[in-house]
C-alpha cells in the first residue's frame, strides 16, 4: 500500500494531538508538527506540545526543534516538512500532520508564493491606506489591480486586504499572479484532511481548565526563563499565547489570579481566530464536531471506512 499523508487540524485543545496519536498506533504512522509554536523548545507546557510519554507511543517529528531566538518561517517549516514526510513514505509509513496553524496546511496542500520582503514603510502605508478608505473603498481599489484577491479576501480581513495591497506596491504583480506560481505543494490527491471543531462552549471551557493546569505544571517558568533571556519582542516565541498574561503576573503588574484570566480569555480568543481560518479556509475539509476523544475517533472512522483499526 502506498504510504498515505493526514492532515488534521483543528483550534487549541480540540484533541487533534489525541486523534493523531490513536491514528499512528492503527496505521503504524509518524506524527509531524504543523503549529508554529510548537517548534520551539522553550515552552513545552504553555505550547501544550506532546509529553515525553506520549512522544514515546509514536515517531515525532518538528517538536522543539528550534530555539526561541530562532524566527522561523511558512517557508522554511514547509521546506522542513516536505522532506520530513518524505523521509517518512521512504520507510513505507503514513505521515500523521497535526496542528493549529493553517498557513502550514496551506503550504503543504497549495504550494507557497514566493514573494520578496515588503518594506515596511510600503507595509505601514497600505495598513494607513485602508484605515484613511475604509473596506469598500479599499477593497474596490484593490479590485483594479488584483480582482482575484478582492473576491477571495473575506469581508472585515484588514490584514489579508492590507497584504494584497501592499505586495502589488512593493512588487509591481498581484498577489494573485505570486500566489499562481506557488511552489512546494505536494502531490495532489497524496492526502486525507479532517479538521476539528467540536462545540465552542466544550472547547472555552478546555481551554480554561487546560490554561490553569499550565500553571500548576510550570509554565510560569518557562516564562521566567525566557523573558530573562531579553529576547527581541517581535519574536515568534514572544507572541505564544499566555506569555505576555503570564509575564505581567511575574513581574507583579497583576495578580496570578488575573494573569491566569488573562491568559484563559486570550487563549479563547486564539481559538475562536483559528475555527475563523477554518471556516474560511478550510470549507472543502470533512468535520469532526464530537466532544470527546472517543466520539471524535468513531466519526473519523466512519469519514475513513477502508481504515481499519
Amino acid at each position: 500500500m502506498t504510504p498515505r499523508i493526514w492532515l488534521i487540524s483543528g483550534p487549541t485543545a480540540s484533541g487533534k494531538s489525541g486523534l493523531a496519536l490513536r491514528l499512528a498506533a492503527v496505521v503504524g504512522g509518524e506524527i509531524v508538527n504543523a503549529d508554529a509554536l510548537q517548534l520551539y523548545a522553550d515552552l513545552r507546557v504553555l505550547t501544550a506540545r506532546p509529553s515525553a510519554a506520549e512522544e514515546a507511543q509514536a515517531p515525532h517529528h518538528l517538536f522543539g526543534v528550534a530555539d526561541g531566538g530562532e524566527g522561523w518561517s511558512v517557508g522554511r517549516w514547509q521546506r522542513a516538512a516536505s522532506a520530513v514526510i518524505g523521509e517518512i513514505a521512504s520507510r513505507g509509513r503514513d505521515a500523521i500532520v497535526v496542528g493549529g496553524t493553517g498557513l502550514y496546511f496551506t503550504a503543504l496542500t497549495e504550494g507557497l508564493a514566493e514573494v520578496p520582503d515588503i518594506p515596511p514603510g510600503v507595509r505601514a502605508e497600505a495598513g494607513a491606506d485602508y484605515d484613511r478608505l475604509g473596506e469598500t473603498e479599499f477593497r474596490a481599489r484593490l479590485a483594479t489591480i488584483d480582482p482575484a484577491a478582492a473576491e477571495r479576501i473575506g469581508a472585515g480581513d484588514r490584514q489579508r486586504l492590507a497584504r494584497a495591497w501592499e505586495v502589488y506596491a512593493a512588487t509591481g504583480v498581484a498577489l494573485s499572479d505570486h500566489q499562481s506560481r506557488a511552489t512546494g505543494a505536494l502531490p495532489g490527491g497524496s492526502w486525507r484532511t479532517v479538521a476539528l471543531e467540536p462545540p465552542r462552549s466544550a472547547l472555552y471551557a478546555r481551554c480554561d481548565a487546560r490554561l490553569g493546569a499550565m500553571l500548576d505544571q510550570g509554565a510560569e517558568a518557562e516564562v521566567a526563563a525566557l523573558m530573562a533571556r531579553g529576547l527581541d519582542p517581535s519574536l515568534p516565541v514572544m507572541k505564544a499565547v499566555g506569555v505576555r498574561e503570564i509575564g505581567d503576573g511575574l513581574s507583579g503588574k497583576t495578580s496570578r489570579a488575573a494573569a491566569l484570566a488573562a491568559a484563559q480569555q486570550e487563549t479563547r480568543r486564539y481559538a475562536k481566530r483559528q475555527m475563523t481560518w477554518m471556516r474560511g479556509r478550510m470549507a472543502d475539509w470533512p468535520r469532526v464536531t464530537a466532544e470527546t476523544a472517543e466520539d471524535q475517533w468513531g466519526q473519523f472512522l466512519a469519514l475513513n471506512p477502508d481504515l481499519t483499526p
